[in-house]
């Protein structure tokens, strides 16, 4: 292997059937050429685009337990990223938190450095284009500083170690370095705040960028900042542009959905009934990856403390058993196995449900409890029987944040790998910045045995591989 492992990976780029191949050839140095202002919109169609494998955040969340003998059958890797070891990763393995995303980022800067110059486009088509691949850019990066970055703080993102920044389309590139937590956060701001003004105006496919997407996406970034009036400007304006979409966005009511004649009805051993992740009305703007905790692995399961958050007539409980795939029995009483929803994918980008209740924590933060209330309400009456949907009055501003953060989103996004980027964002948060996270396995006597989080594995490190191909750059400790 000549190239870098940074970029390994990238000549095998898999077009949509839409694409003609005609047009898209590979020069010697690895350059995909591109022309006409379409092939650069043909070029976002691009399914590698779609589609990541970096389910890494779903065993790593403080609400999941695993139990065996299912842990044992699992890999070696999965095994790992549960017990938060140092290395996860063999040494003759990639990482998927850095291929997946660097292979996004090549078509997204070859779109960004070219296709101004393109032919037969209008000004406007290609400023859109080009807007398109910014804010597409800037999601590969935030997902990479939080999988590889310390967790931001503002006291120390100058001097902490990021990941490594790429703008150039050029698979020769052969030294990278780590940038900053800073310059990382600073290059997914001004890519979001460049783009947004161009980007379509409309939600018009959920596998495309739109105004309402990066602005969502900005205020995640600000939220995980901790800028939270900042980043309720940029949700509340996505809200606001949403209101025009031309496709349908909306949140599914459970109460209506999972009762006769709901779309998620049948539930088969596989789970609901799930529309296609591009007619999933919840969804903005979609990164998917194959959660295989909620289809045919056992292994990983929700604790009973985090069932107990719930309800009992809560109706997302009806997206998890008690039993294990294939009809084995948990000898762990009150654990719950997730099973599908939306299919057996996790949207990793932007869902109305996730943009609800930033703006609750946001609202929460900056001194508007009712408006915070309101946002939960409008999630939990869809979730929940109306007539027990209210949020518990008289909390102070920490507790609704607690209630949102440790909560209603642990309940709403449960086995799906939110939780863990919650709890990188909290562990430099005034407010829950001693809390301590602790994983549980279970042995078939229902024994069970400890492991708890070390400051140190809010990030990962980067594999043998990884490290040997790119001399010179810092692993994490």
């Amino acid at each position: 292997m000549t190239n870098r492992i940074w970029l390994a990976g990238l000549l095998s780029i898999t077009m949509l059937v839409a694409c003609n191949k005609d047009f898209l050839e590979v020069e010697p140095k690895g350059k995909l050429i591109a022309k006409e202002t379409d092939d650069y919109n043909l070029l976002l169609n691009n399914i590698d685009l779609l589609n990541v494998t970096a389910d890494t955040q779903v065993p790593m969340g403080d609400e999941v337990v695993a139990v065996e003998p299912w842990l044992s059958g699992a890999t070696l890797r999965v095994q790992r990223l549960f017990k938060w070891a140092d290395d996860v990763y063999e040494p003759n393995e990639n990482n998927p938190e850095v291929i997946d995303f660097m292979k996004q980022v090549y078509v997204y800067n070859k779109v960004i450095n070219e296709v101004m110059n393109s032919v037969n486009g209008t000004e406007q088509q290609k400023r859109s284009l080009k807007a398109e691949a910014l804010a597409g850019r800037a999601w590969c990066y935030f997902m990479m500083v939080n999988y590889f970055g310390k967790p931001y703080d503002p006291a120390t993102a100058a001097s902490d170690l990021g990941c490594p920044i790429s703008t150039q389309s050029d698979v020769t590139q052969q030294k990278f370095t780590r940038a900053t937590v800073q310059e990382v956060y600073d290059l997914l701001q001004r890519d979001l705040l460049t783009a947004i003004p161009d980007l379509p105006e409309k939600v018009y496919w959920r596998m495309r960028m739109s105004k309402t997407a990066g602005e969502a996406l900005l205020g995640k970034v600000y939220l995980t900042m901790g800028r939270f009036p900042q980043a309720l400007e940029q949700l509340n304006n996505a809200f606001t542009d949403l209101q025009g979409a031309s496709i349908p966005v909306r949140l599914y009511d459970y109460n209506k959905e999972l009762a006769s004649g709901g779309v998620f009805l049948p539930i088969s051993a596989l789970g609901p009934a799930s529309p296609a992740p591009d007619a999933f009305v919840e969804s903005i703007f979609v990164k998917n990856v194959v959660n295989y905790w909620a289809f045919t692995n056992s292994e990983l399961v929700l604790s009973q403390e985090a069932r107990a958050l719930f309800q009992t007539e809560d109706l997302r409980l009806k997206l998890f058993t008690g039993a294990a795939f294939g009809g084995g029995t948990y000898n762990t009483a009150g654990v719950l196995r997730r099973m599908g929803m939306p299919g057996i994918a996790v949207n990793l980008g932007i869902t109305l449900p996730d943009m609800l209740l930033m703006r609750a924590e946001c609202k929460a933060r900056t001194s508007d409890p009712d408006g915070a209330r309101a946002d939960l309400e409008t999630l939990r009456a869809r979730r929940i029987p109306v007539s027990v949907s209210a949020v518990p009055a008289g909390m102070t501003q920490e507790q609704l944040t607690d209630y949102v953060i440790n909560g209603e989103r642990v309940r709403e996004f449960a086995l799906t790998g939110n939780r863990w980027f919650d709890m990188r964002r909290m562990s430099v948060d005034p407010l829950f910045r001693h809390k301590t996270y602790v994983h549980r396995i279970y042995a078939p006597t229902g024994a069970s045995q400890e492991v708890t989080l070390r400051p140190e594995r809010f990030t990962l490190r980067y594999s043998r591989l990884t490290m040997d191909l790119n001399p010179g750059m810092t692993n994490n400790p």
